[in-house]
């Protein structure tokens, strides 16, 4: 039986809860008890002699009792109950099973505590349904011998994907399927032999660790290259079921437990002022940060670059580079050896938000600090809950020398194969050929049709604002005069006010057209004065501008200073790459089109004072787009003609 049958067959303990717990429930039993079996499963060759352990520590200190019995186990944890799944008994099957879970050590218990397990056992057993339950997974072999930890963990995914879809969870908040941990995984490590030689210790860190999918799979992968390695896996996750399972696996594998985290990563960062050598993560994308925008944004002002959020904020709407930014706050020293980092994100990272916006600048920061490497875009259709394009970032602190101050990209979205039975939106894996041609890729380097290398800078442009003369022309007609009504300033004043105003301007000619703003101003102060009425400038602005329309004939209008002033309206912008001089592409591609044009110069970067804000995208589709020309028309004509007669004769048919 393979995962997702063995899954399926889990999940059919569904049939025995219906009328007793409602179907986005189902998941809440059926976890905590695959998690309960697969313990007592990896126990169970050394549960005799942690009994024989336990009877003899009776009496002992509590931290002496707890190192024997660990010792007994083999495990970093043990249950020193008679009790088995397969033993219970029927008429009090609540009280042994809460005293079996009880037996576990604390490390175990805490699991099932977030589990929230003790409530629905309660229920199960009022609804006289518990002992039926249990029985059902006691007959289930979850053992290590029939299923290793990594098909243990995908049996999992598949079980908390269909609780995902009972209870219209985002399943993508939860886990990342395994083809896809096996490739990000082997993107970050590729070319690292000589950080994981034997003796090494080795940091790894996933702030969305889910079920411990890519912590699991960099512990193989490091394991595979040398079993001296000493490797330390740590991890926050939000989700309790979620973090329970990954404890779970964590307690089997014999890691420290203690090192994965339960709270918001955001807003709570559990690993504050760690550092670490690997960095992996699949954090929620099209997840909005609402609930921790506070706390976000005071670390932000507050702490700047000392902090993890100082290059800028993404909008509230996604959250996903502000995992990415924390990601890049972890990374240990690269004096140490390099930090990398492997993470998925959606397309919106890569060009979402203009120049000086919170995106552009956390773009910016990443490209001008070297620490992007290679950018992979994947297939779509393989995630669970979405069908989006998404993409696999690989980021160092220390580049190899032949990729500093580039980027590479990759289009690895022709690298699939189509499932024979779809699991919720995900249609398409990444099998092994596949994976190691993307790496492939990646480990070469070069360009090629699905390989692409960039300066850094290619990605950055200079934003300048292009402004052009504001010129207008004035006229006291009817028709504009009927417009002073509508200004907000001027409604706002008293009738007497209104009207004295009005019956000035009536004193003007109604048919002269002034092209002059000076000329005009001066016959309409000298008419207020006569009329009695001298109001404040917000009028006279007002005035001025409902009397006037743009005329490309009139004169400039100026400023006190004497120097031209800009229409807001026809202002304009222009995106310059940085490595073109913004004076010469403005003289060759705007000044022949608009002569009176120029730069506003006080536009100005905040960060290097040069007229103009840098922005930053990679307009990834851009550099892999193929021109498909169209059919010639003769075919398309040939279609449709058939089309129609096909049409036609259905019709004679029916008539007849």
């Amino acid at each position: 039986m393979n995962q997702e049958n063995l899954a399926g067959f889990i999940w059919t303990v569904a049939d025995l809860l219906r009328g007793t717990l409602r179907r986005s429930q189902y998941g809440r039993v059926i976890l905590p008890f695959t998690v309960l079996r697969r313990l007592e499963c990896v126990l169970e060759p050394t549960r005799n002699k942690v009994l024989k352990k336990a009877a003899l520590a009776e009496g002992k200190p509590e931290g002496t009792r707890h190192r024997m019995l660990k010792r007994a186990a083999g495990r970093e944890f043990y249950n020193e109950s008679e009790f088995r799944l397969g033993t219970l008994s029927e008429t009090q099957t609540h009280d042994d099973l809460m005293a079996y879970v009880e037996s576990f050590s604390p490390e175990a218990r805490e699991i099932f505590e977030y589990f929230k397990f003790e409530e629905f056992v309660d229920r199960l057993d009022a609804a006289n349904i518990l002992y039926p339950v249990v029985q059902r997974f006691a007959a289930t072999d979850l053992s290590p011998e029939r299923l290793d930890n990594f098909t243990m963990g995908v049996v999992f995914e598949e079980l908390i994907r269909k609780f995902a879809e009972d209870s219209n969870e985002t399943a993508g908040e939860h886990f990342t399927p395994r083809d896809v941990v096996h490739l990000t995984t082997s993107l970050v490590f590729t070319d690292q032999q000589k950080r994981l030689k034997s003796g090494a210790i080795v940091r790894i860190y996933d702030p969305a660790a889910g079920t411990g999918g890519f912590l699991s799979e960099s512990e193989a992968y490091i394991k595979q290259i040398s079993e001296d390695v000493d490797v330390s896996l740590h991890g926050q996750e939000l989700n309790p079921e979620s973090y329970a399972i990954c404890k779970a696996d964590m307690l089997i594998k014999g890691q420290v437990i203690d090192n994965i985290k339960l709270g918001n990563t955001l807003s709570d960062d559990q690993h504050e002022g760690e550092r670490f050598d690997f960095l992996l993560a699949n954090p929620p994308f099209g997840v909005d940060w609402k609930a921790v925008r506070r706390e976000v944004e005071r670390e932000h002002k507050h702490d700047g670059f000392d902090g993890r959020f100082g290059p800028g904020l993404p909008r509230v709407s996604d959250g996903s580079l502000l995992f990415l930014l924390h990601l890049v706050s972890k990374m240990d020293d690269a004096a140490q050896g390099p930090a990398r980092i492997g993470i998925i994100l959606n397309g919106s990272p890569l060009f979402t938000g203009g120049a000086g916006s919170g995106e552009s600048e956390i773009r910016r920061y990443l490209l001008e600090h070297d620490l992007v490497e290679a950018i992979v875009a994947l297939p779509t259709d393989m995630f669970y809950n979405t069908g989006i394009a998404t993409y696999v970032w690989i980021l160092s602190n220390k580049k190899p020398r032949k990729r500093r101050g580039k980027v590479q990209l990759i289009n690895a979205t022709d690298h699939y194969s189509k499932m024979r039975k779809s699991l919720g939106a995900k249609r398409r894996w990444l099998d092994e050929p596949e994976i190691e041609t993307i790496v492939r890729r990646y480990g070469d380097f070069a360009e090629g049709e699905e390989s692409r290398i960039f300066d850094t800078k290619t990605f950055g442009y200079r934003r300048i604002t292009v402004e052009r003369p504001l010129k207008l022309n004035f006229q006291a007609s009817e028709e504009r005069l009927a417009r002073l009504a509508s200004e907000r300033t001027i409604e706002k004043l008293e009738d007497k006010e209104q009207q004295a105003i009005e019956a000035a301007c009536r004193r003007l000619n109604p048919e002269t057209v002034y092209k002059n703003r000076e000329a005009f101003t001066k016959d309409l102060e000298a008419a207020l004065k006569e009329q009695g009425t001298k109001p404040r400038a917000p009028v006279k602005k007002a005035v001025l501008n409902a009397l006037s329309e743009r005329d490309d004939t009139a004169e400039t209008c100026t400023d006190k200073h004497g120097n031209p002033e800009p229409d807001t309206d026809l202002r304009d912008h222009e995106n310059v790459p940085l490595d073109q001089d913004i004076h010469d592409y403005f003289q060759r591609e705007v000044k022949p089109h608009v002569p009176d044009a120029w730069i506003d110069e006080e536009k100005r970067d905040p960060h290097d004072n040069q007229p103009g804000i840098v922005g930053y995208e990679i307009p990834f589709n851009r550099h892999f787009y193929k021109f498909v020309p169209p059919r010639p028309l003769e075919e398309i004509d040939a279609d449709l003609k058939a089309c129609t007669d096909r049409i036609k004769q259905m019709i004679e048919e029916i008539s007849v």
